[in-house]
């Protein structure tokens, strides 16, 4: 069977590690969908779809089920995003989310939802994790190595920085 993990990953943080290593004990295979594929450089989405790529396969790489990391683009029309991304990605069963829109979507469109739980929200959330990287806390230790490594490698945190800065005027 294989399931339907979808995210924005901004960064890819070990509370989805942790939600993925649960799905594959019920899966052979998980399709991870990287949603807002199209966004990058801007404090909410800093991180370019190849980029999240490049984080979460290598994160993946001991996970005992078969993983496709797959960049989702957003559709500006709900009613057809259920479609989309059936278009976009191999078949799947089931669908793993707990945002409520996407669980609605897939939802109506007849698709079975589980909604896994979260793990430790309050520590390994994308916002916090941004956070930290801006004021200079260590953030590293939320993140699995290949992650880190990978943000250290296109210097993320500056880039971050950068695009949060006004032109002064």
């Amino acid at each position: 069977m294989r399931g339907l993990y979808i995210g924005r990953f901004q960064p890819y943080h070990l509370g989805h590690q942790v939600v993925l290593q649960k799905i594959a004990q019920e899966v052979d295979e998980i399709v991870v969908g990287i949603g807002s594929a199209q966004e990058s450089h801007t404090q909410e989405n800093p991180f370019t779809a190849g980029e999240r790529v490049t984080m979460i396969a290598g994160a993946l790489k001991d996970l005992e089920a078969t993983c496709y990391v797959i960049p989702l683009e957003d559709v500006a029309r709900n009613a057809v995003w259920v479609s989309h991304v059936r278009a976009m990605i191999p078949s799947f069963e089931v669908v793993y989310s707990n945002n409520p829109l996407v669980v609605r979507l897939f939802t109506e469109a007849g698709v079975a939802v589980k909604r896994p739980p979260m793990y430790k929200r309050e520590i390994y959330s994308g916002t916090r994790i941004r956070e930290m990287m801006l004021s200079g806390a260590n953030w590293e230790g939320l993140v699995p190595e290949p992650v880190a490594a990978a943000i250290k490698e296109i210097d993320g945190v500056d880039r971050l920085r950068t695009v949060g800065k006004d032109d002064g005027g």
